[in-house]
Formats: C-alpha cells, structure tokens, sequence
C-alpha cells in the first residue's frame, strides 16, 4: 500500500512540475503600444483593452524612439496604486527607466505576481501621464484562458 502511495504521489510531482514548465512556456513578450511603443499622445487605455488579456509571467516591454525635434524624452514609473496612477500622483512612484533605457531592446517588466501594475510617465511634471501616457495591466493565472 505504501507503494502505491509513493508511486502515485510521485506522478502528482511530475505532472505539478510539467504544468508549471508548460504555463512558463506559453509566456508571451508584449511591447506596450504595439508598433507605436512607449510615447507621449497614444491611447494605452484603448490599446489595452484591444490586446488583453495578459497573464502571469508575460513580459512588457516599453520601448521608446529617440525624440525628435517635435518631441521629448520619456521615461517610465512604477505606480505604487491605483490612486496615484489616477492623479499622476509621483511622490512615491519608482523610476524604473529613463529615456536611455527605454531606447534600442526596450526596458522588460515580469508580470510574476497576481496583482494590478501601473506604470506612468513622469516626464515635464507628471503632465505627460495626465495627458494619458499611463498603462496599467492585471495578469491573469494562466489556467484562466
């Protein structure tokens, strides 16, 4: 009997431990914005609900091409709730890359938890994130699809 038990406990391993491989596997790398990255007068609201649902593991990749003479360089803020991400509220918010970071590969966040992320722009005051150059995404568990 106690064979049996070790047996079958040993197969609930391995098939844990293949399911956790193969939701690693399904993970998927999105640049936010799409082919329009990372910049100031985009609608990432819009964008957003076009291309969800992302879920836990999934990279985001923010982008940003190097400003031109219409333009200024951005950067890119982790808000630490949704109060702050709303009023474009700074005092507490995490630089997580300037312009320069942002440029060429981009800068990578792991969605690796259940919970909201905000991110902002902070650039000109927080004026840039009050014009709506803000993304905010909830992955989901993977077994959700």
């Amino acid at each position: 009997m106690k064979m049996a038990l070790t047996i079958n406990a040993a197969h609930v391993m391995v098939l844990l431990v293949a399911a956790s491989l193969l939701g690693a596997s399904q993970a998927k790398t999105v640049v936010v914005g799409g082919d329009e990255k990372w910049r100031s007068g985009f609608n990432y609201t819009e964008w957003a609900l076009q291309n969800n649902p992302v879920y836990i593991n999934d990279k985001l990749v923010f982008k940003y091409e190097a400003p031109s003479e219409s333009s200024s360089a951005v950067d890119l803020y982790w808000m630490p709730d949704f109060y702050s991400y709303m009023t474009c509220d700074f005092s507490r918010a995490k630089l997580l890359a300037d312009a320069t970071k942002l440029s060429g590969e981009g800068f990578t966040v792991a969605l690796d938890q259940w919970r909201p992320y905000y991110f902002a722009c902070g650039q000109s005051d927080g004026l840039y994130c009050k014009r709506g150059m803000k993304f905010f995404a909830v992955p989901w568990p993977r077994w959700f699809k």
